[in-house]
């Protein structure tokens, strides 16, 4: 359980951030980018979320809350290195949390149905169409970002490589949740169309 009585600490004046293991990263340092990106996409999907809330039959707003809870356990699994270059061993256990292949799975089960009910896709889509399809397309465009950052770490040390595949599926998802969200009225990329 977490508990926080005092927001700050002081600790990270000195440009240095904590990971769960106790050592200390510069902020700028590529394991604390990718932590950030998927703060930032959090946040967003979860603005995301706000627009997709009006009551309608899909549960697509609680959808992404579950999403965004396991954004944290992503965040988590990144803030917790393991500490030995070439380690593989991400087994989750009490004191922890990494994400497993199963939420990527259960992203994949999710895009396909979705995009069952869609017709295919005989354009590119510009993001937009709806306010809600808009704030997903932003989100998907940020977890893209947030992938590019986790796979430059792992290029440098270890990532568990179920969170690198969540946020591939993740970007994924919300880009057929969009389409789903706009009922096959996306706007579509006309090439070359104001030259």
């Amino acid at each position: 359980m977490v508990k926080l009585n005092k927001i700050y600490t002081r600790t990270g004046d000195d440009g240095t951030t904590g990971l769960v293991d106790g050592s200390r990263r510069a902020k700028h340092d590529l394991r604390l980018d990718a932590i950030g990106e998927v703060d930032e996409l959090n946040s967003m999907v979860g603005f995301a979320a706000l627009a997709l809330d009006s009551g309608g039959t899909a549960n697509w707003a609680s959808d992404l809350q579950r999403i965004q809870n396991d954004l944290f356990d992503l965040g988590a699994d990144l803030a917790t290195p393991l500490g030995e270059v070439g380690g593989t061993d991400f087994t989750p256990s009490p004191m922890v949390l990494r994400v497993v292949p199963a939420q990527a799975q259960r992203l994949e089960t999710e895009i396909d149905a979705l995009n069952s009910a869609l017709q295919p896709l005989t354009s590119f889509i510009l993001p937009g169409g709806s306010e809600g399809a808009a704030r997903v397309h932003l989100a998907r465009a940020i977890a893209r970002r947030a992938e590019r950052a986790a796979v430059a770490l792992a290029a440098l040390e270890p990532v568990n490589p179920a969170a690198l595949a969540y946020l591939n599926r993740l970007s994924d998802f919300l880009f057929v949740l969009a389409r789903a969200i706009n009922a096959g009225n996306d706007p579509l990329w006309v090439p070359g169309a104001s030259r």
